[in-house]
């Protein structure tokens, strides 16, 4: 199982995925001008989700026996889980965790920053045995 994330795949994934999160990231900050945390938050993770796809079909998985089709569809599903870690870390530390430990300052980037970054491995696995198998 570790050799899965010693590999070249897995470093293209990391670096593609990379991209994809910056415009996550960035994204919710735009959203969160019109929309409430919780919103902006799931539409970010959408507009990530999309560049996320084109990147991991044309850098990371290109000798994938599924159609594109095939693969969106998968991805998207595999990305539910995804949203949803995303969504429940950063609402239990903007909410929760933070303020309890007295954070006052960028709680909800703190807070989106990591749940970006918490779906990683799970991301990973889901698209390389089924988005992109």
């Amino acid at each position: 199982m570790i050799r899965q994330f010693l590999s070249r795949q897995f470093v293209l994934f990391l670096l593609t995925g990379g991209i994809a999160a910056a415009i996550n990231f960035g994204s919710r900050i735009l959203y969160s001008r019109w929309w409430d945390f919780s919103v902006a938050v799931i539409l970010a993770y959408c507009s990530g989700m999309v560049v996320a796809f084109v990147l991991a079909k044309l850098f990371v998985f290109e000798a994938s026996k599924n159609n594109t089709a095939q693969s969106a569809a998968v991805f998207v599903l595999v990305n539910g889980l995804g949203i949803a870690q995303t969504w429940l870390v950063s609402m239990a530390l903007a909410h929760y965790l933070l303020p309890a430990l007295g954070v006052t300052r960028y709680v909800e980037e703190i807070a989106h920053f990591v749940g970006v970054l918490f779906p990683v491995f799970t991301s990973y696995l889901g698209h390389k045995y089924w988005s992109f198998r």
